[in-house]
């Protein structure tokens, strides 16, 4: 910047400033935010936070975390092998009205309120199978949220795949199935990764579509199906923030902490695994 005459030194120093106090505007309400809810589930920070389930407007998380767990995961094993497939076959069919149909349908799926999953799974799984709430309906409502990020961050990651890899790969005499499965997949999967990361990320964040499918529980999950509901982190957030106590205000930030600490950590593991290797 110093070989650079007086008339273009100033604008390019104001510009620099300029683009720093942007960003400092948009990390000051994160740091507050973050410093607020620290400094308001502090009185709930301890091991009985951790050990001890839910009891009334007070208690600890145990049931929360683990139910959190156990339906973000479940959410992962419906949604990412379908995601997956459905990435590879659009990104390797790469024309046809089927493969438009499908990359509509990921656009679109991304783009419906998650309230509006959760109606749609109370009334069709809830209440028309009889499932109950219970934690396979919560876990279809999360998966239906999680799909479209997979199927795209999928297409996407497949898509980039250099074509000299295919291409080497056949001229070896490799059939086209083979190919995909251990050249493009493999060269593919820091973009996959990232993809299923972020998806969870944003599955564990949610309230509206479990508050229809899964409901609530003070107990830990029995592993059952069906007729079983089931506790989560957010809705001690989206409940405990209500009530008139200051014990139940606590656990609503501590699980909040609990989110925020999750979610920021899924992040950054999902840019660490997008900057490794691919093959």
């Amino acid at each position: 910047m110093s070989r650079l005459p007086l008339r273009r030194r100033v604008p390019d120093l104001l510009c620099t400033c300029a683009v720093w106090a942007a960003v400092a505007l948009a990390l000051f309400p994160l740091l507050q935010l973050g410093v607020l809810v620290v400094a308001h589930a502090l009185p709930a920070l301890g091991l009985r936070l951790f050990v001890e389930d839910t009891q009334g407007t007070g208690g600890g998380l145990r049931n929360a975390l683990v139910g959190s767990f156990f339906l973000v995961a479940l959410a992962n094993v419906l949604a990412v092998p379908v995601g997956v497939a459905a990435g590879v076959y659009v990104a390797e069919v790469g024309s046809g009205p089927f493969v438009r149909i499908v990359r509509l349908a990921a656009d679109v799926l991304a783009g419906v309120p998650s309230i509006a999953v959760g109606y749609v799974g109370y009334v069709a799984l809830v209440t028309w199978l009889g499932w109950g709430f219970s934690a396979l309906a919560g876990g279809i409502a999360l998966a239906l949220i999680m799909l479209p990020y997979v199927v795209r961050a999928t297409d996407y990651a497949v898509s980039g795949v250099p074509a000299e890899l295919r291409d080497a790969s056949l001229a070896l005499g490799v059939s086209p199935a083979l190919t995909v499965r251990h050249v493009v997949l493999r060269a593919a999967r820091p973009g996959i990764a990232t993809g299923v990361l972020l998806a969870t990320a944003v599955a564990v964040g949610e309230t509206a579509p479990l508050l229809y499918t899964a409901s609530w529980s003070n107990f830990l999950p029995t592993g059952a199906l069906f007729h079983s509901p089931v506790g989560y982190l957010t809705y001690v957030v989206w409940t405990f923030a209500e009530q008139p106590f200051s014990a139940a205000h606590a656990l609503a930030y501590a699980a909040a902490l609990l989110l925020m600490v999750v979610v920021l950590g899924l992040n950054v593991l999902a840019r660490a695994v997008l900057r490794g290797p691919g093959v």
